[in-house]
């Protein structure tokens, strides 16, 4: 989950985030801005953060492998086979190590059940595995996995920096039933997700256990200024979420509190303004 902390700072992994999303290099994004806001479900408690990697916080929680893993999983990003059944579901994001930098060429292999909530335990359906790119990102292409006896719904991962140990872990669902019921379910692993046409869109962002110079530093706090409904966007400014601003004669509305930088203006970062 990415949010501001409890003391209304803004933390780095956020911050980088937010650059990706926009095209901008590493570096410039340590001045103080929020990435992609993570919403929940309609009436769902907020979850513990998962590790934001903010000044020391822990890498991403380690899950059990489960039985259905196998080795030698083909190289893809996509899942699907053919007319696969099933609910399309893509799942993006970044991969970071200590300092809040992303890590390129992690390895990251996904398995997961068919809308039966079967696994192919004899080929390689709904199995493989990529590479994270230069910036840190991946993408997958999927089905929302189905429901089997004792087990929310879940997609089991294995995450490997280049020369590092494996992380082993589970991604889940917000809003499912049996996320009360199921003992392995760790709130920390919630993807956000959203529909989208009739398909889902999951996002969620790993951090390994891996160290990187420079190591954590103090996150910024935005200065506290106002800015009023309708003005025009300004370096600058720190906005709060549901500002409304007008920049090159569209209307936007702010989704996360950050401080303006130059670069981010709302058409060039999504993550942080919607176009209304």
């Amino acid at each position: 989950m990415d949010h501001e902390t409890s003391t209304g700072h803004v933390t780095r992994k956020t911050v980088l985030r937010a650059a990706l999303a926009a095209g901008m290099a590493a570096p410039a994004v340590l001045m103080g801005v929020p990435a992609l806001a993570r919403t929940l479900t309609g009436g769902e408690e907020a979850p513990a953060l998962t590790p934001t990697c903010d000044d020391g916080d822990d890498p991403t929680p380690a899950q059990m492998e489960g039985p259905y893993f196998k080795p030698n999983s083909p190289l893809r990003s996509s899942l699907l086979e053919g007319n696969t059944p099933g609910v399309r579901l893509t799942v993006s994001g970044y991969v970071f190590g200590l300092a809040c930098r992303p890590i390129s060429g992690v390895l990251l292999d996904f398995w997961q059940a068919d809308t039966n909530g079967a696994y192919d335990n004899t080929g390689f359906r709904f199995r493989g595995h990529q590479f994270t790119g230069a910036d840190g990102s991946f993408k997958l292409t999927t089905i929302v996995p189905g429901l089997y006896p004792g087990r929310t719904r879940h997609i089991h991962v294995k995450a490997q920096a280049p020369g590092r140990p494996v992380l082993t872990t589970q991604l889940y669902f917000p809003g499912e039933p049996r996320n009360n019921t199921d003992s392995l379910f760790d709130p920390r692993l919630l993807m956000t997700v959203r529909d989208a046409g009739g398909a889902r869109e999951a996002a969620f962002d790993f951090v390994l256990n891996v160290p990187q110079d420079p190591g954590p530093t103090p996150t910024p706090t935005p200065t506290q200024t106002t800015q009023p409904p309708g003005g025009s966007w300004a370096v600058g400014t720190a906005y709060r979420a549901g500002d409304a601003v007008t920049y090159g004669g569209a209307a936007y509305v702010c989704l996360q509190a950050h401080t303006a930088q130059p670069g981010w203006q709302p058409p060039n970062v999504p993550a942080l303004w919607r176009a209304v």
